[in-house]
């Protein structure tokens, strides 16, 4: 951006508005330009400011354009002089401590990435060592309580654990205390993309998958990194793009040292692009190489402070299984599902309901309409507890395929409780 051009930004009462507030918490660039625009910033001038083509500003106006990229984000802030906790970034060089701008965090939900501006020192100093620990010994009780009661009761905690330390960070930590932050911080970032991922909220998972990937690099936390690039591929495979899929999950495998596990979750990741791709020789043969780096216990194996224990053989089993009914071989995921179910933990409910959503679509698959109404039946019965978005969209596709067979008791009764559960997450 222009020197001559720095002083030049947002005027403080624009920051102030509710609008604009919601719009940067959110990153949804095309509302932030629109509020621009009436207040008599025009394309040339925008363009201008955040170093993009007035034709790039028109695109991302109408909603055309998105803007994903975090040194694009940084312009924007720095350029429209918009404070970097609005959108989710560190303080930027040019916001002064006198001049911060009162912000309103109107939203009753919890405010995603930025920490609300400090009142005042601590009491007492805080030892960020002390609280990195703290935090991560938390994480294991966090992992199981989303997967018993769903990611929604989850996130208000870990966000404001992500809070904490993104405010450690900015108060100038460094060394060894910088170090622990940002370990911990890479693995509650990504967690709680892993939730609103659950919650069908794609856009928010991105963005803390991405603040998830940049404490990892800077903590230099190769495993972190590989796992986050298996996220990042879990979440282009949920978007059916098969080759973002299958090229973030070779990417994943590219770094090294990583543990059997970590490999193993990317292996299948790829293998379930490759489904994608309508490729069951190289989503097959995936699989079977990542079942095989997990089927015996590692003596081993270094630490890395993350939860893959759930990668076990039932879990690529599971994921074999729901590809096979994308492969058109439905009997075989049936016989997957059945056979790996009853395995499952108690404390997994909220994968059981996915699961037992995806056995019911083979069964529709298969033809076996009562069978299937059943298992989605059970399925909705977990649902409605946890709010997970990913089951549920497995269970609308289910109930839109056996909509047409009402005389069936089975699928009746299904019909009529998944009405009563789309009603409440439409609610």
């Amino acid at each position: 951006m222009p020197k001559h051009e720095l002083s030049q930004g947002f005027p403080p009462r624009l920051l102030r508005e509710e609008a604009m507030v919601e719009a940067c918490r959110v990153r949804d660039f095309s509302v932030i330009f629109q509020l621009a625009k009436r207040a008599g910033f025009y394309p040339a001038r925008l363009a201008r400011c955040v170093e993009l083509t007035p034709s790039a500003v028109g695109e991302i106006i109408k909603g055309n354009r998105e803007i994903n990229n975090i040194s694009v984000v940084e312009r924007v802030a720095d350029g429209l002089r918009i404070p970097g906790r609005m959108l989710g970034l560190a303080r930027r060089d040019w916001e002064a401590d006198s001049a911060a701008v009162a912000v309103q965090v109107t939203s009753s939900e919890v405010d995603p990435f930025g920490c609300l501006a400090d009142t005042g020192p601590d009491v007492e100093p805080t030892d960020p060592q002390f609280v990195a620990a703290l935090i991560e010994s938390q994480l294991p009780q966090h992992y199981k309580s989303s997967n018993f009661f769903g990611a929604r009761h989850t996130i208000p905690a870990v966000v404001q654990h992500a809070q904490t330390i993104t405010r450690l960070l900015e108060r100038g930590s460094s060394g060894v205390p910088r170090e622990a932050l940002l370990q911990t911080g890479g693995r509650v970032a990504e967690f709680i993309g892993w939730l609103y991922q659950d919650l069908g909220d794609f856009r928010r998972a991105a963005l803390w998958s991405d603040r998830a990937m940049e404490w990892a690099q800077e903590a230099a936390d190769g495993h972190m990194q590989a796992y986050i690039l298996f996220r990042k591929s879990n979440q282009a495979t949920a978007r059916a793009s098969a080759d973002r899929a299958v090229g973030l999950a070779k990417a994943a495998q590219r770094l090294p040292g990583l543990t059997p596990q970590i490999e193993a979750l990317a292996a299948q990741q790829e293998a379930q692009g490759y489904a994608l791709m309508g490729n069951p020789k190289a989503a097959l043969a995936r699989f079977d190489e990542a079942r095989a780096l997990v089927a015996e216990p590692t003596q081993t194996v270094p630490a890395t402070g993350l939860d893959t224990s759930y990668c076990t053989p039932t879990y690529i089993e599971m994921q074999r299984a729901n590809c096979w009914i994308d492969l058109g071989k439905p009997q075989q995921a049936i016989e997957l599902f059945e056979g790996h179910l009853e395995a499952l933990p108690q404390v997994y409910r909220n994968d059981r309901g996915v699961y037992l959503a995806r056995l019911a679509r083979a069964y529709v698959r298969a033809g076996e309409l009562e069978r299937g109404a059943e298992a989605a039946t059970k399925s909705l019965g977990i649902v409605r507890y946890t709010g997970s978005a990913r089951t549920f969209g497995v269970l609308s596709a289910v109930a839109d395929s056996v909509a047409g067979e009402r005389r069936l008791p089975t699928v009746a009764a299904l019909l009529e409780h998944f009405a009563v559960v789309r009603d409440r997450f439409a609610a």
